[in-house]
């Protein structure tokens, strides 16, 4: 997964057809044709709609582009922002990057399938994760 600091992060995307969706929208009723990056919004800490989003476009909806957190990201919502299918995470101004790279350090693998390895890991062998 992709971090960027708050203070790096720029919401304008050169070339890129780019949607920002709240996180009250059902992204079942979007338009994606020619979508290349989605940013989900998490107004709090505690709101996990746009885990629930991220799930739905990957693997419902079958979204390949990037899916980016924006919003109040801490670091112990990075694993499981990743394991919902996002790519890339805008942490809060208060976060340090490199405390968060080490929480993909501390875990590694998972038993149980999810958004990007749909398989558990008992039923992998053979197949391409």
């Amino acid at each position: 997964m992709k971090l960027i600091a708050d203070n790096a992060y720029s919401t304008g995307a050169a070339g890129q057809k780019f949607l920002e969706i709240a996180n009250t929208e059902d992204p079942r009723s979007l338009d994606l044709n020619g979508v290349t990056r989605i940013d989900l919004n998490f107004p709090k800490f505690t709101d996990g709609r746009a885990y629930s989003q991220a799930f739905l476009l990957r693997r419902r909806l079958g979204f390949n582009g990037e899916l980016r957190a924006t919003g109040d990201v801490l670091i112990d919502q990075l694993v499981q922002m990743e394991r919902t299918g996002f790519d890339v995470a805008v942490l809060r101004a208060d976060q340090n990057i490199d405390f968060a790279q080490r929480q993909f350090d501390r875990y590694r693998g998972f038993y149980q399938g999810d958004a990007v390895t749909v398989h558990p890991h008992f039923a992998r062998e053979g197949i391409a994760a």
